[in-house]
């Protein structure tokens, strides 16, 4: 298999756990280029716990991770970011001192082959990737819907607005594969419908491959093409969201009702 024709990000078999406790069990997915995939399941699951492994902030016990074909295991959080895997937090992890346009500038720092001694020296190298970076960052801010926010200081933002600027920040580091932890959470209905019409119009738009934990399930019902479902670390469902949604096993982890007398809640039914 060639990176052309790989998935975009592959977990194979992976696992950890903490003292005695398995936080994750040989969880295997497989995201496609500009898929747009799910990962869910109830409070505790290992849901973030799975995001920390694929970005190198947990080391997995074992298993395997790969991003377009080639492993990334072992891998500082850096380094993966490089490789082409970007994410975003559940809660909100900004510069907040800093502006808006320099949270998207230090991301798109990743990408700078000028280095230290260059721009010590404020070399021509330097300069014009400087300039490239700043045109870039306004481009982002402005898909983003936030370009009118780009001298205000990231902690003064609105919520979603912070939300927004994650992503922006995730984007500016050119990601092949973008992990959204939980992108609408706090968020009333409206910001939701235009969370949700943002997120499916990145991956067409920066050529990326996503993959989102969320709670709120009619979006990622809605939304998702493929999904799998975690409870206590373990891998009890994976589908397409139909299925999914129906299946007995996800019914009993989310509710704790027998097969037949339910199906999972849409958490917001007014998200269309």
């Amino acid at each position: 298999m060639t990176a052309a024709t790989a998935p975009a990000l592959e977990a194979d078999r992976l696992s950890i756990a903490f003292g005695g406790l398995k936080a994750v069990a040989e969880l295997s997915l497989r995201v496609p280029a500009r898929g747009l995939y799910g990962l869910i399941g109830p409070n505790g699951a290992g849901k973030t716990t799975v995001f920390n492994l694929l970005t190198g902030v947990y080391r997995p016990d074992s298993g395997e991770i790969r991003l377009a074909g080639t492993t990334v295991n072992g891998l500082r959080p850096n380094q993966i970011a490089r490789a082409g895997l970007a994410r975003t937090f559940q809660n909100i992890r900004l510069f907040g001192e800093l502006n808006v346009l320099d949270n998207v500038r230090v991301a798109a720092a990743v990408r700078a082959r000028s280095g230290l001694f260059r721009s010590l020296l404020r070399t021509p190298l330097y300069l014009a990737e400087e300039a490239a970076i700043v045109e870039r960052s306004h481009e982002l801010l402005d898909v983003l819907g936030i370009a009118h926010r780009a001298g205000e200081q990231a902690k003064s933002l609105p919520y979603g607005d912070q939300r927004r600027l994650e992503i922006a920040r995730a984007l500016a580091t050119e990601p092949k594969v973008l992990l959204l932890d939980e992108p609408v959470a706090g968020m009333n209905t409206p910001e939701k419908k235009a969370m949700r019409s943002l997120i499916q119009s990145l991956r067409e738009r920066f050529d990326v491959a996503i993959l989102l934990i969320e709670h709120d399930m009619g979006l990622v019902m809605d939304i998702c093409e493929h999904i799998t479902v975690l409870d206590h670390g373990v891998t009890i469902a994976t589908g397409e969201p139909a299925a999914v949604q129906n299946d007995p096993a996800v019914i009993e982890a989310y509710l704790g009702v027998p097969e037949g007398q339910a199906a999972i809640p849409d958490d917001d039914a007014e998200v269309t």
